[in-house]
C-alpha cells in the first residue's frame, strides 16, 4: 500500500506524524510526505531550508516533498499568511511534485489550520485516491478561541468551508470523543471515528534521565512540571498565578519545557514577581522529554476556560500517561474526564488557582507510595488504551477499509 501523508508540520518539527510515519515505514507502508518548510513554533525557517523554491530530503524511510511557505512568524496577519502560503503551494506545486505517482490513500494529519486540506482534496481527485483527514482542532472554533478572529462574517466563511472539507472527504478520524458531535454535523453523512493520540513507545522508558542534563529547578524536592507549547490555549496565566500563590513553600517548584506566544509574558512576569519557584528553561529536542519527565513529581496541563477546549484531549495527557508520573489537569472536559477515569492524578477547574494550588499541596502532602500508584495508573491506562503500535495498526485497518469502501462498486 502506498500513501501520501500530507501535513503543514513534519519532522524536525515536533508532532505526533513523526512517529507515526516512522512506525508506518517499519510495517511496511510506502509512505512519501508532502509538507512545508520547518518553522514551528519559532517564526522562522529552520536552518538548511530556505522559503522559495521546492525541497526533497527522506527521513524514517519515508521520501519528503517540501513545497514552498512563508514562515508563520509572530503576529496574526502572518499566521495567516502562512495557512494560506501552504494551500496555494500545494494547489500550484504538489502535482508537479508528485507527478506519475500513485498513491492508494490521501492522509492528511490536521492540526490547524484544517484548511491545509484543501491541497489534498484536489490531489484525491487527480489521483482518484480516497482521503482521510485526523482532525487534531476544531474550526472555526479553535480561531475565535485563541483569540486569532473575532469577525463573525469571517468565522462563518471559514465555517462554510470547513463544511466543504468534510464532507468531500472519504473519513473523518477525531482525536476526542468531544469532537465527534461538532464534526458530525458538518460532515454530512461522512463517516467520524474516534481515533486518540498517543506517543513514541521511548515515554514509557523508566531509565531515561541520564540523558538530559542537570537544570535549574529540576534538583527541587517537589518538581511540577509543564511541557509544550506556552500559548493562549494554554492558559498559562493560572500557572503563574498558582506558584506566586506556593511562593513560600521552598521545595515546591514549577519547571516549565517548551516556548511559544505567551513564553516572553510568562518570563516578564516570573521577573517582576520575583519567583525563584519557576523556572522557565525553553524548549528541548523531543528525545530529552521522557527523561525530563522522570525528573517531575507532577505534570502539569492546563487549558482555557472556553467550550471549545473541553472537548479537546491535549496530546500531552497520553504523554504523560506514558511517562508514569501523577498529572495535575487544570482544565475542563475530556481531557479531565481522561485523567479522573485513569485515577492517574488530580483533575481541577480550568483557570481556578486555588484549586491548583490546593491541589498540588494535596499531592506534595501525600505519601509517596500514593503519587506512585497515580503514575502507575496511568501507565497502564496508556498501555490498554493509547499504545502507539496498536493504534497505528488500526489506523493501517481505517486505509485498508475506506480504499475497499471506494473500490466497492456503487
Amino acid at each position: 500500500m502506498n500513501v501520501l501523508v500530507l501535513t503543514q508540520y513534519f519532522w524536525p518539527e515536533n508532532f505526533r506524524i513523526n512517529a507515526i510515519v516512522q512506525t508506518l515505514v517499519e510495517k511496511g507502508i510506502g509512505i512519501e510526505v508532502l509538507t512545508g518548510k520547518p518553522n514551528y513554533p519559532e517564526g522562522s525557517i529552520y536552518p538548511g531550508y530556505q522559503m522559495w523554491g521546492c525541497q526533497y530530503e527522506s527521513k524514517f524511510g519515508a521520501a519528503i516533498h517540501r513545497i514552498p511557505l512563508l514562515a508563520r512568524g509572530k503576529s496574526a496577519w502572518r499566521l495567516g499568511l502562512n495557512y494560506l502560503c501552504f494551500i496555494t503551494s500545494g494547489l500550484l506545486f504538489a502535482p508537479w511534485q508528485l507527478r506519475k505517482k500513485h498513491f492508494d490513500v490521501i492522509f492528511v494529519y490536521a492540526p490547524s489550520p484544517i484548511l491545509q486540506a484543501i491541497p489534498a482534496l484536489f490531489l484525491g481527485w487527480l489521483k482518484k485516491a480516497p482521503v482521510i483527514i485526523w482532525v487534531q482542532d476544531l474550526w472555526p472554533e479553535s480561531l475565535s478561541a485563541t483569540g486569532y478572529v473575532h469577525n463573525s462574517w469571517l468565522l462563518g466563511c471559514v465555517r462554510q468551508t470547513v463544511r466543504f472539507i468534510y464532507r468531500h472527504t472519504d473519513l473523518l478520524l477525531v482525536q476526542s470523543r468531544g469532537f465527534k458531535e461538532p464534526v458530525s454535523s458538518l460532515a454530512s453523512g461522512t463517516p467520524v471515528i474516534y481515533y486518540p493520540n498517543s506517543v513514541d513507545d521511548t515515554f514509557t522508558a523508566t531509565s531515561t534521565t541520564r540523558f538530559i542534563p542537570d537544570l535549574a529547578g529540576l534538583d527541587g524536592k517537589f518538581v511540577v512540571m509543564f511541557t509544550g507549547n506556552i500559548g493562549i490555549a494554554q492558559a498559562v496565566e493560572v500557572i503563574v498565578e498558582a506558584a506566586d500563590f506556593l511562593k513560600e513553600y521552598a521545595e515546591i517548584h514549577f519547571v516549565i519545557l517548551g516556548i511559544g506566544s505567551r513564553w516572553q509574558w510568562m518570563n516578564q512576569e516570573v521577573q517582576k514577581r520575583e519567583l525563584t519557584n519557576v523556572h522557565l528553561l525553553g524548549r528541548f529536542a523531543v528525545e530529552t522529554m521522557p527523561g525530563f519527565m522522570q525528573r517531575a513529581s507532577a505534570l502539569l496541563v492546563t487549558l482555557s476556560n472556553q467550550e471549545i477546549f473541553a472537548a479537546t484531549v491535549p496530546s500531552k495527557i497520553q504523554a504523560y500517561m506514558a511517562a508514569g508520573r501523577p498529572i495535575l489537569a487544570c482544565l475542563n472536559g475530556e481531557g479531565a474526564r481522561l485523567v479522573t477515569e485513569a485515577e492517574a492524578g488530580l483533575s481541577i477547574p480550568a483557570e481556578n488557582v486555588k484549586a491548583l494550588a490546593d491541589a498540588i499541596l494535596h499531592l506534595y502532602g501525600m505519601m509517596p507510595e500514593q503519587r506512585e500508584k497515580f503514575g502507575s495508573n496511568g501507565r497502564r491506562y496508556y498501555q490498554e488504551h493509547f499504545d502507539h503500535n496498536r493504534l497505528v495498526d488500526q489506523l493501517i485497518g481505517h486505509f485498508l477499509t475506506t480504499l475497499d469502501h471506494r473500490n466497492k462498486p456503487q
